[in-house]
């Protein structure tokens, strides 16, 4: 059985693991069970695919979405592996292809959703394979609470039990408190081998901002990034449908997905999204977990998400290839509202309000920061860090002030009209402006009437957004969104505490913005043409673009322009199998000329070092054929033997001998070059 290394480099076509994952394969390879937390992007699939590859039996991949099952299914097989899934989008022949694979012995993964475990046939149909391992994707869906909560997955533990088999679960989403549920539900209370791997994304860019004509912000970011694939998520169905409007209008391919949509046009999108370059979706959460576009270079929220653990998953749809990649939230008054309304007006018990609220503040921590943004979102997570230099906040340090006096004022205002109003009506109060509503309810008699007339309206909207950020000010629902003071406002009421607020100066664009490009001027254009030989390709096989090629290994390739195939090997994303399949089609665009053909077997060895053996033994031997003097009678050995000398390298003429092919009369002619080149390496 090959090692875990050169499957990875063969197979998969990478030169090194990422970080963490050596550790993991090698867990789930011996066959402990193992809970492995790795941020969106970090190689979790490899982490149970090429394990796959080196047991006994079949490995059974949980995982929620038709679209990412079919997704890897085909990835797996453009690498040459044998796999396949049953799921209710299977077509008859399909399914009876994958039933004649697990028949024959062929099949090495089976995917499969949870809801099929429900089947009184499943559990026959894994004990009649052999089932070797369970992979479970998506773990977190079996949390209860989660928002991709799935019951199906509650039945997964029962398998393992049933099977008694290990059990590999993944997850990119997982709180303490989510791998406490994990480990309950999936391997009965025992600790499985847990790695928690970094949540860190170094190569996503960072940004948050204020909003000011947010559908101006999202064009501006979009056109900056013209060309590029995309995701706008936005908080409600109807915003989905006019932005992506606003979108194609400014010129871009854009189309909108959410929930209420009809399942075949949701499909279309889905479809559309994999194969097509540069296309941006503006979406709901809706347009989640089925992504497994490695390739998008960008992520915009339209509104403020969730929790803090939803923004970093769907910021972390962005550059999964490793490749640069950019994110931007707006945020304003009314999403912080409207969060704190969804959460006070659910249906949770309190202490699930509680956390839920916690999980909010830690966002709002977030886009409120004052400093390095990656340094807030990993302590979030438990980790420490230093600036990360990729965030807006590192690249521009905010323009701070003590905002303890101007806090101390709006709480006073919010106390003296007992908790009842919004930061409209606050304002007047604060900036002195005698309205219908200040006469009516005489707050104009208020000592706080014009004690803030040193700040704008527009700065004072700030201050009380900050002030809902920082988590000392609430909208009251029952009150019709009124502030209410938290008792995190106390001690800065009191004056025990101060607190520093971000001076919110509003930017308008005066000019175009910068365009983002993936490379130099000088690759572009390979770049381009790359890009048009894979669609091409993607097209004619009716698969995403990145199936064939991710933009990572593209870009590398214009970057590197490899001018053989030997060097086409070492790029990036190429394994044996495409390499065989579309090296030469892609060093054709690189060199702009017909790539000189090789030998079939010659091309099984490209990028090994046994490769450039075999060329140096193919020289010795045509030298030699007529023997050392060019008067012999022919002879030569056939490209099978010369493969194996240069795979196997013998030491000695007698080794040399053993070899299919080399007779006595070849040993004697060849031999002693054939041994020199050999111990030259």
């Amino acid at each position: 059985m090959p090692e875990a290394p050169q499957l990875l480099s063969s197979v998969f076509g990478f030169s090194t693991f990422r970080p963490g994952q050596a550790e993991i394969v090698d867990a789930v390879v011996a066959g402990r069970n193992v809970l492995a937390i790795m941020p969106t992007g970090g190689g979790k699939s490899l982490c149970f695919q090429l394990p796959a590859l080196m047991r006994e039996g079949v490995t059974v991949v949980i995982s929620p979405l038709i679209a990412l099952m079919r997704d890897q299914v085909r990835a797996l097989r453009e690498a040459g592996v044998e796999a396949g899934a049953l799921t209710s989008g299977n077509t008859d022949e399909e399914t009876e292809e994958v039933f004649a694979k697990l028949d024959d012995g062929t099949l090495r993964l089976l995917y499969m959703a949870p809801e099929r475990l429900a089947s009184g046939g499943t559990l026959t149909l894994l004990r009649r394979i052999k089932t070797g391992l369970i992979a479970v994707d998506e773990a977190h869906c079996v949390s209860q609470w989660g928002h991709d909560f799935r019951p199906d997955y509650l039945r997964i533990g029962e398998l393992r039990r049933a099977l008694d088999v290990p059990l590999a679960a993944f997850t990119a989403t997982a709180d303490e408190e989510t791998r406490g549920e994990i480990v309950t539900r999936l391997f009965d209370g025992a600790q499985p081998e847990t790695f928690l791997r970094g949540f860190d994304r170094p190569n996503i860019h960072m940004a948050f901002a204020a909003k000011d004509q947010p559908r101006r912000q999202i064009l501006d970011f979009a056109n900056a990034r013209r060309g590029q694939s995309g995701i706008v998520y936005c908080a409600t169905r109807a915003k989905t449908q006019t932005l992506a409007r606003a979108l194609g209008e400014a010129g871009h391919t854009a189309c909108h997905y959410h929930g209420g949509m009809e399942a075949e046009d949701r499909r279309v999108v889905e479809a559309r999204f994999q194969r097509e370059d540069g296309l941006i979706v503006v979406a709901t959460i809706a347009f989640g977990m089925g992504i497994d576009k490695p390739d998008i270079r960008w992520v915009a929220h339209a509104d403020l998400p969730k929790s803090i653990e939803g923004y970093y998953q769907e910021v972390g749809r962005a550059g999964r290839d490793g490749a640069p990649a950019e994110t931007l939230t707006l945020y304003g008054a009314e999403d912080i509202r409207l969060r704190r309304a969804q959460v006070d007006e659910g249906l949770a018990p309190t202490e699930r309000k509680a956390a839920d609220h916690a999980r909010l503040n830690a966002l709002l921590g977030l886009a409120e920061a004052l400093s390095c943004r990656r340094q807030k979102l990993l302590a979030y997570f438990g980790e420490a860090s230093e600036p990360c230099g990729n965030c807006d906040l590192c690249d521009t340090a905010p323009d701070v002030f003590d905002g303890t006096e101007a806090v101390r004022k709006a709480l006073s205002a919010i106390l003296r009209t007992d908790e009842r109003f919004g930061a409209g009506h606050l304002t007047d109060i604060l900036i002195g402006n005698t309205t219908d509503k200040v006469r009516q309810w005489n707050h104009a008699d208020l000592p706080t009437f014009g004690v803030g007339r040193d700040l704008s309206r527009q700065a004072w909207a700030a201050v009380f957004r900050q002030m809902m950020g920082h988590d000392l000010i609430r909208p009251d629902p029952e009150r019709h969104g009124a502030f209410r003071m938290t008792e995190a406002a106390r001690p800065i009421l009191r004056g025990e505490a101060q607190i520093q607020l971000r001076r919110d100066t509003i930017r308008k664009a005066s000019a175009a913005p910068v365009v983002k490009t993936l490379v130099s001027d000088e690759d572009a254009p390979l770049l381009s043409a790359l890009k048009a030989k894979r669609r091409a390709f993607a097209e004619a096989q009716r698969v995403p673009a990145y199936v064939i090629f991710t933009d990572r290994t593209l870009i590398e390739m214009a970057e590197r322009r490899p001018d053989t195939l030997d060097a086409m090997a070492g790029i990036t994303g190429v394994g044996a199998k495409k390499l065989e399949s579309y090296g030469a089609a892609f060093l054709e665009v690189i060199l702009g000329a017909p790539v000189p053909d090789l030998h079939p077997t010659r091309r099984k060895l490209a990028g090994r070092a046994s490769g450039d053996v075999y060329d140096r033994l193919a020289e010795a031997q045509l030298a030699l054929s007529r023997g050392a003097a060019g008067t012999d009678k022919y002879l030569s050995c056939t490209h099978t033997t010369l493969r194996k000398i240069a795979e196997t390298r013998p030491r000695n003429l007698d080794d040399l001998a053993r070899i299919q092919g080399m007779g006595e009369l070849k040993v004697e002619r060849f031999g002693p070059a054939f041994l020199e080149i050999l111990e030259e390496g």
